[in-house]
């Protein structure tokens, strides 16, 4: 049984999905379905059962599961003691991130990672929260910042202390521009661009009450900026996050009593990383350990 053979049975183990596994190794799925059969074939035990299209783990592929991941970390951990120095960390750590207020807290670790590794090259891609995780589970990102709330059940995590608030982007001739801040019966009769992800809008909408029956909802959205500039141009108020940033003839009010949301740092459980993403996940960990 070689390592190389664990580290595909741990992606079909976590992808339940050859097609989707054999993308994530750069594989090809029959390759990979053959190492999988030779593999049960080796043990004598079945190893996956089809449930609902999905490739699940039966009672001896969960022994394997567990003992794989082992393996494959004690193995890792050894060519890195043997063949690597903390100071020779290279590499590409590839994260997903939205339009959050925790990104400057993202980011300042980011720099600071690179002060004491600056062989590493850093991949940053800027999206919602579904759009991150399809890329997460395609192997295109290592790590991503997520919005609460968000299923993790897939992933390891650290939570963001940072608070992420409600406001209305609206032009300054507007009726509303005057305001301190915004109730639901302000936005009534209003043209309103909303977040399009569905459990994120739901918080909006327990928020407004009564008054999302009497509101427009013209445009739905994931990231601010496009629908910043429909703003500026006259098309209607925007509900968004509030974020240090600052866009001409606009100005952002926060809305009453409004859900405070939080976001997490999040990546995939039980997979095997690079010394170099292993460093920075630990990194990470100690930093905000000492912050809070």
């Amino acid at each position: 049984m070689e390592i190389r053979t664990l580290n595909y049975f741990l992606a079909v183990a976590r992808e339940e999905n050859i097609t989707n596994a054999a993308k994530s190794l750069n594989i090809t799925q029959p390759t990979l379905s053959r190492q999988m059969q030779q593999l049960e074939i080796e043990l004598n035990v079945k190893l996956f059962e089809k449930v609902e299209r999905k490739m699940k783990l039966t009672n001896e592929g969960m022994i394997l599961k567990r003992r794989a991941q082992e393996i494959v970390t004690l193995a890792d951990k050894t060519v890195t003691e043997v063949s690597h120095r903390e100071s020779d960390l290279d590499g590409e750590i590839a994260i997903g991130c939205g339009e959050l207020k925790s990104t400057d807290l993202l980011s300042k670790m980011i720099v600071k990672f690179h002060q004491q590794h600056p062989k590493v090259t850093f991949d940053i891609f800027s999206g919602n929260t579904t759009n991150i995780r399809n890329r997460m589970d395609q192997g295109m990102l290592d790590i991503g910042l997520f919005l609460n709330p968000v299923d993790v059940e897939k992933y390891d995590f650290v939570r963001m202390n940072v608070d992420e608030t409600w406001c209305v982007c609206v032009r300054n001739d507007s009726i509303l521009a005057n305001k301190d801040y915004i109730r639901p019966e302000d936005l009534e009769d209003q043209l309103v661009m909303l977040p399009g992800r569905e459990n994120v809008n739901h918080e909006l909408i327990n928020w407004l009450g009564k008054s999302s029956e009497n509101i427009n909802n013209v445009v739905n959205y994931n990231l601010i900026y496009n629908d910043v500039k429909l703003v500026q141009n006259g098309m209607g108020v925007l509900i968004c996050l509030k974020l240090d940033a600052n866009y001409d003839n606009v100005k952002f009010i926060p809305l009453k009593d409004a859900p405070v949301l939080h976001s997490v740092l999040a990546w995939h459980s039980g997979q095997v990383f690079t010394p170099t993403i292993t460093a920075f996940i630990e990194f990470i960990k100690n930093y905000l350990a000492e912050i809070e």
